[in-house]
């Protein structure tokens, strides 16, 4: 137990036995009174205060030691309140046991109470991933229409995509604000990895005339894949929403960090460091009137349920450069 907190428990002990103690001190002040008055011997008042004083201090300490014991529990139970609620300390008083009672029945309601909320939140999980797979189902039959190679399609198509991202981050957010990650871990190739990110973005290279420039690599990390990609898809998604058409993208592995850089309009110093928050769109935002801020912040999200840190440069009119730190085997 910590020094601070002993003292606080001596002060209760001392407060709680003020009464005694100010009893003591009135009885020994009279006592000397009757003595004086009475011309009485000072030995036997001596010999008596010295005795009861060494009985109170014994009977203080002992109620001192029950105190500290009664703490250490408190302490122990403050740290495993969720989990061990209705163990508490065995109750010697009236007073005790109406505080366990209420104690234990806000323990019930607690739970009942969480219960219902995970019950409620599983529920909307359930329906909105139901959701998404069922309105996959019409874009998938557009995509078909939308097959052949005119300029019209195209841009049909990129906004169909656009959609489909859409309906994708919803599905993320709901599983990462509710704490559900399905983390898989295991050892992937890098590489692997980011092929799969970029042929998902492949035709919006190609719509907005964009030189993608990638060095192929033989790291290999150890991650969850679908989480993983979830970042990489995100930040190549924010670099082609904000670059103009006939820039460039670059991908390099560098050590144990990932760089993704583009040349697009970059961001303003007094952005980066709320980015990641959710529904913080920057001056950006007010540009590009679609953004929605859910992009990074899914990614910076993901990123720190896999303990990856993302570190961001930008120059405004220049381009910006995101860099993972991976973590190697």
């Amino acid at each position: 137990m910590k020094k601070g907190r002993r003292g606080a428990v001596l002060r209760d002990c001392l407060r709680k036995n003020r009464v005694a103690i100010l009893l003591w001190v009135l009885t020994v002040l009279t006592e000397w009174v009757v003595f004086y008055l009475y011309r009485i011997m000072w030995e036997p008042l001596l010999y008596a205060g010295a005795l009861t004083l060494a009985l109170g201090l014994l009977l203080l300490g002992l109620d001192l030691r029950r105190e500290m014991q009664a703490a250490r529990e408190r302490l122990r139970l403050r740290e495993a309140i969720l989990t061990e609620w209705n163990d508490l300390p065995e109750e010697k008083t009236l007073e005790q046991a109406d505080y366990g009672d209420m104690i234990r029945k806000l323990g019930r309601q607690l739970r009942q109470e969480t219960a219902t909320q995970e019950a409620q939140r599983q529920d909307m999980l359930d329906y909105y991933t139901t959701w998404v797979h069922q309105i996959k189902t019409p874009m998938a039959v557009m995509k078909l229409y939308l097959g052949s190679e005119s300029p019209e399609h195209r841009a049909m198509g990129a906004e169909l995509f656009r959609m489909e991202q859409y309906v994708d981050m919803v599905l993320q957010y709901l599983r990462l604000s509710s704490g559900e990650n399905d983390l898989v871990i295991r050892e992937y190739k890098l590489d692997e990895l980011i092929r799969e990110a970029v042929r998902k973005y492949a035709a919006q290279f190609v719509l907005k005339k964009l030189r993608l420039t990638y060095i192929p690599t033989e790291i290999s990390v150890v991650t969850d894949r679908k989480w993983f990609g979830c970042i990489l898809e995100q930040l190549l998604s924010n670099a082609i929403k904000y670059t103009p058409a006939g820039g460039s993208i670059a991908i390099s592995v560098e050590e144990d960090a990932l760089h993704i850089s583009d040349t697009g309009i970059g961001i303003a110093p007094e952005d980066l460091p709320r980015i990641f928050e959710k529904g913080y769109t920057g001056e950006n935002g007010r540009l590009e009137r679609t953004s929605s801020g859910l992009g990074l912040y899914l990614a910076g999200k993901a990123a720190d349920m896999l303990h990856i840190p993302i570190h961001v440069e930008s120059t405004v009119g220049r381009g910006t450069a995101f860099t993972l730190h991976l973590r190697q085997k």
